[in-house]
Order: C-alpha cells, then sequence, then structure tokens
C-alpha cells in the first residue's frame, strides 16, 4: 500500500499558503479561553511580581533575592509548559502565538533592566540582548507577508543560556559562584548576537526567495517585456 501524502499545512499568517514553519504547530479553533493561554497570562502577571521582588529593600536582600529567583524560575517554567500543552492538546491560538513571545521578551527584559539598575549586570549586556530582542522582533514583521522564520537551535540554545545566566544573577552568589555566572552569561551574549545575525541573513533570503518575491518579480519583468 503506497503512503498517503499529508496534505501541507497552512500557514495561518498567510491564509492560502503553505507554511514556512513546519515545526510549528497551525493555530486551531479552539477558545482563546484555555490553560495554555492560562499560563502564558500568568507569566504576563507575574513580570511585575519578579521585578518588584528583585528590587525590593534596595535590591540586595538575599531573602528578597531568593524570593525574586522563585517567581523567575516559576515564570520560565510556565513558558516551557503552556507551548506543550498547547500543541499536544491542538490549543494554538493566534492569541498565544502573539502573547507568547511577548511574555518572554517582558520577563527577560525586567530581569537584565533591573539587574542594571542595581549594578549587578554591566549596561552594555543589558543594551546587546534587548536591542536583539526588539531588532528580530521588527524582521518578523518585515517579512511577514513573505513567510515565517522557524526557530532555529541556535536561537534555543540562546533561550536556555539566557535564562540560566539571568538565574545565577538574581540568586545572591558569592565567590567562585559568582565568577562563573559572568562566563555564563558571555556565553548567552555571544549566542544572542549570532543568532541575531543568522536571524537578519534568514530574513533577507526569505524575502527574495518567498512566492511573494517571485510573484512581484514576475509581474515586473510582466510590464518590462
Amino acid at each position: 500500500m503506497s503512503a498517503v501524502e499529508p496534505e501541507p499545512r497552512l500557514d495561518p499568517l498567510l491564509p492560502g499558503k503553505p507554511s514556512l514553519e513546519p515545526m510549528a504547530a497551525p493555530v486551531s479553533a479552539a477558545s482563546v479561553w484555555n490553560i495554555a493561554n492560562a499560563l502564558t497570562v500568568l507569566r504576563l502577571f507575574l513580570v511585575p511580581v519578579f521585578a518588584g521582588a528583585l528590587l525590593a529593600e534596595g535590591g540586595h536582600s538575599h531573602g528578597w533575592r531568593w524570593a525574586a529567583f522563585g517567581v523567575f524560575a516559576l515564570a520560565s517554567y510556565t513558558d516551557k509548559v503552556d507551548g506543550q500543552i498547547a500543541r499536544s492538546r491542538n490549543l494554538v491560538t493566534a492569541f498565544g502565538k502573539l502573547a507568547d513571545p511577548i511574555a518572554d521578551k517582558a520577563l527577560t527584559g525586567a530581569a537584565l533592566i533591573g539587574l542594571s539598575s542595581l549594578g549587578d549586570l554591566p549596561v552594555v549586556v543589558t543594551v546587546v540582548v534587548l536591542l536583539r530582542e526588539v531588532g528580530v522582533t521588527a524582521l518578523r514583521f518585515w517579512v511577514i507577508r513573505h513567510g515565517v522564520i522557524p526557530a532555529s537551535r541556535g536561537g534555543k540554545l540562546k533561550t536556555l543560556l539566557q535564562g540560566l545566566a539571568i538565574g545565577f544573577y538574581v540568586l545572591p552568589l558569592t565567590g567562585l559562584l559568582a565568577s562563573g555566572r559572568t562566563v555564563v552569561m558571555a556565553l548567552a551574549v555571544v549566542v544572542t548576537v549570532v543568532t541575531g545575525i543568522d536571524y537578519v541573513a534568514r530574513a533577507l533570503t526569505l524575502r527574495q526567495t518567498s512566492d511573494r518575491a517571485a510573484m512581484k518579480r514576475a509581474r515586473k519583468a510582466a510590464r518590462g517585456a
């Protein structure tokens, strides 16, 4: 018996066109009121709670720093769980696809800005990471009519290293452990920059090779004929 070819999945952002992000779950008809989206919203609400704990009592209370780490760890865990639930239960929604990265960047931004304001993290690190994140978000909108660029392994490694580094900086560490977190953050920054450059290259390639770009070239050639 011959295998039946699966029908190409349509990209929810480009109706009628095959998706360029094969690893991403399609947007379903599920209600926006579901457990996956609830976890995403919870992560958004945890951002000011985390910031408040991080900056409490001048930002150098060991008790509050441990509390801030606990909130950060919980928020980071919801990021992993909500995606798994959405894909396994077919609960992927347009709201979730939009709110999830916003919640991630809000948590990361609050942590980096808070740590830099306390003098625990060099401002240049915060600027580099946030510029990369804002830049990639802008690129997503720039290429949205051409397709969606799937997350790379480097991007996933970047997220992991950023989470580990921020967690270590939030904790009231001293001695060798405090020195070790500098290495982890340095690695996170390097991967952040490299993956940002890779994303720019892939965005430029997509704008040149997408079906939409080919159609525009064909119309231009037809007019010049």
